[in-house]
């Protein structure tokens, strides 16, 4: 028998797995020796009192072999006789396309521009130290994709569009931690994820797919009104049906889409600015403590959200003892992320804080206009060796510059300017604003001196949109998923897209 028991535990008491057991068995009356063991299948932490709670839903098995709580998946070995399906891109979206292909017999290949996960490292270390940026090697293009060096979250709310549960499951397959099933929030860690994304590819080649790096389409290939395969950079050509997987920062494929006549949108996004806190601040923030947090307790987060004249104005991708890092992917472009191993050690919190910008707030109209206009952002915040325009939240608020900067994490450098003259006026006078109620949400914390604004987040979402029907094809041959095609915003989701497209195309397949 399994039985489900809720706890709410202290912190000291939830880091113990023989307490959690035993106060598991108390609750439903039997001793903890009867039981052969448990699993934890949800987690989350009660912080709204300075009495902290910790959530826990734990499943124990009654004279039954304890199972895992993720699902393995198996994966045939395809021959070479197996239909060929095209995989651009080997983010989260691409990554699990193939996997699916490979459940569904298909033999994907996989053709990636930038260089494999390990190597892509070297690069996104000179353009942190040195300012040197490779523009098909960095941390928006590579094996795994934008996610692979921002901390690998897992948070999703796309549970209605497709199985959040398998997505995990195959990150645990391939090497993730157990707990990303149960946790709240769940992330990998850009220290882990990178082994993770190692071992699906591994997979993918051991069952007969390829995976190409150094690889860059440049071109799709027809016949007819048909995509019957692509051509890369080098002139060589892959053919067989293709899914696009290219992540938010590929612009170079909307314009090869243009030309084939390839339906595309604008649609809306967001732009804002990294903060940057010392992760102490937060904690007592959040967790109503003074002094050192609890070694019982994760480092601190938070999430905000307001309305600023009918806008939304919010943080996202919160990096609790992370770090800030150049993710541009164009010279003399300034764009910032962040990230944050799986311990979340660090000295400092960030997070972005953007505003939402819609088609109707800029003056440009046409497809373009959305992604013009965030170019010009990165444009105007680009500075020498892609040092970033900083200044004190309590300064931006004040309309000063700041006359010196707090400690930060951001390695390539800081410079002290009014980011009120660096931003559009819609998004700091927005921020503004929002800042205003994130400090009343927090107590009146979150405005410190000590807090740190660095220019510019602007890679939040895709600012144009793939047409695609319900089969997920923008054209006959050409099936479009993930960020790159704006219909998705994270691992989890691009992942999940990834997967639907996949199936999509197996279904074609299979039919025909």
């Amino acid at each position: 028998m399994i039985k489900d028991v809720s706890l709410n535990l202290t912190p000291e008491e939830a880091f113990d797995e023989t307490t959690i057991l035993k106060k598991a068995s108390s609750k439903i009356g039997l001793s903890f020796k009867r039981v052969n063991g448990m699993k934890i299948a949800r987690k989350s932490i009660d912080a709204r009192r300075k009495d902290i709670k910790i959530n826990l839903l734990v499943k124990l098995f009654i004279n039954e072999e304890v199972k895992s709580l993720y699902e393995e998946t198996s994966f045939p070995l395809l021959s070479s006789s197996s239909p060929i399906a095209i995989v651009v891109g080997s983010g989260p979206c691409g990554l699990f396309s193939a996997l699916t292909l490979i459940e569904n017999n298909i033999r994907p290949i996989v053709l990636e521009r930038g260089k494999d996960v390990h190597e892509r490292k070297k690069d996104c270390a000179l353009l942190a130290s040195k300012g040197i940026l490779n523009e098909n090697s960095n941390y928006s293009y590579g094996e795994g994709g934008a996610g692979a060096y921002s901390d690998g979250k897992l948070f999703t709310r796309s549970n209605k569009r497709g199985d959040v549960k398998k997505v995990l499951s195959l990150f645990i397959q391939h090497g993730a931690d157990e707990n990303i099933i149960y946790e709240a929030h769940p992330h990998i860690g850009t220290d882990r994820l990178p082994f993770v994304i190692e071992n699906i590819r591994k997979r993918i080649i051991a069952s007969g797919g390829e995976v190409h790096f150094n690889t860059r389409v440049d071109s799709l290939l027809t016949k007819g009104e048909k995509i019957i395969g692509v051509k890369t950079e080098s002139g060589e050509e892959f053919l067989g049906p293709v899914i696009v997987a290219t992540g938010h920062s590929a612009k170079d494929i909307y314009k090869e889409f243009e030309k084939k006549a390839i339906h595309l949108e604008s649609k809306d996004t967001a732009v804002g600015v990294r903060v940057e806190h010392p992760q102490s601040l937060i904690d007592e923030m959040q967790y109503h403590i003074k002094g050192e947090r609890s070694i019982y307790l994760p480092p601190a987060t938070y999430s905000f959200v307001t309305q600023v004249e009918n806008r939304g104005v919010y943080s996202f991708c919160m990096c609790p003892g992370g770090s800030v890092v150049p993710s541009t992917t164009e010279r003399c472009h300034q764009v910032v992320n962040g990230m944050s191993s799986s311990r979340r050690s660090g000295k400092f919190s960030n997070s972005a804080f953007v505003v939402q910008i819609r088609e109707g707030d800029i003056p440009q109209k046409g497809v373009w206009s959305m992604l013009d206009w965030i170019e010009s952002i990165e444009r105007a915040s680009y500075r020498e060796l892609y040092r970033a325009p900083s200044q004190r939240l309590t300064d931006f608020l004040n309309r000063r510059v700041s006359s010196s900067l707090p400690l930060s994490t951001y390695a390539p450098g800081l410079l002290s300017e009014d980011l009120n003259s660096v931003l559009p006026d819609i998004v700091s006078n927005s921020l503004s604003k929002g800042f205003l109620d994130f400090n009343r949400f927090s107590r009146g914390m979150f405005i410190s001196n000590e807090a740190l604004m660095i220019a510019s987040e602007t890679r939040t979402s895709s600012p144009i949109r793939v047409v695609r029907n319900e089969q997920f094809m923008a054209k006959e041959g050409l099936f479009v998923a993930g960020e790159g095609s704006g219909y998705a915003g994270g691992i989890v989701s691009a992942a999940i897209d990834g997967t639907e497209a996949a199936k999509a195309l197996a279904r074609k397949i299979w039919k025909s």
